[in-house]
């Protein structure tokens, strides 16, 4: 629901952390601002990579989606940078949802280093989990930003 500034602020909220591979989803609700891990889409091609997007929106129906943008450490852009804001056009195109694109440096670092606190070691063991915990990093990293901003 838009407040007086037409600013979402209630509903449910799904991030991306897009990878070639592997894509993690994170959830969270725009009124709590505090971002859980859901699922990685353990999928390289977009056919299927789209219809899993498109039945977690149908069970969740978000009100915003968050894509991580990929960059280099001192901000600058590579490859994967371009890919992730295609993603996010696509995202916006198929589904007419907002898109909105947070920082993702350093989210897998800290998404590692979470697992291996909670004794999850290895990046066998890591590999299921590490993509949506990254997402739940890059959602609560806009929540921070955009309740800070406000």
């Amino acid at each position: 629901m838009p407040d007086a500034l037409g600013n979402m602020v209630s509903g449910t909220v799904l991030a991306f952390d897009f990878g070639t591979r592997r894509i993690g989803v994170a959830i969270g609700e725009l009124e709590l601002q505090m971002a859980h891990p859901l699922t990685t889409i353990d999928q390289a091609m977009t056919k299927p990579r789209f219809e899993k997007i498109a039945e977690l929106i149908k069970t969740w129906q978000p009100v915003l989606l968050v894509v991580g943008l990929s960059v280099h450490a001192d901000g600058t852009e590579h490859e994967i940078t371009q890919l992730c804001r295609r993603f996010a056009r696509r995202l916006e195109g198929r589904f007419d949802i907002p898109v909105a694109m947070a920082d993702e440096r350093y989210t897998t670092v800290i998404a590692r280093s979470a697992l291996e606190e909670a004794g999850v070691t290895g990046r066998k063991k890591q590999r299921p989990m590490l993509d949506q915990i990254a997402a739940q990093h890059i959602l609560q990293i806009y929540f921070d930003l955009s309740h800070a901003a406000s």
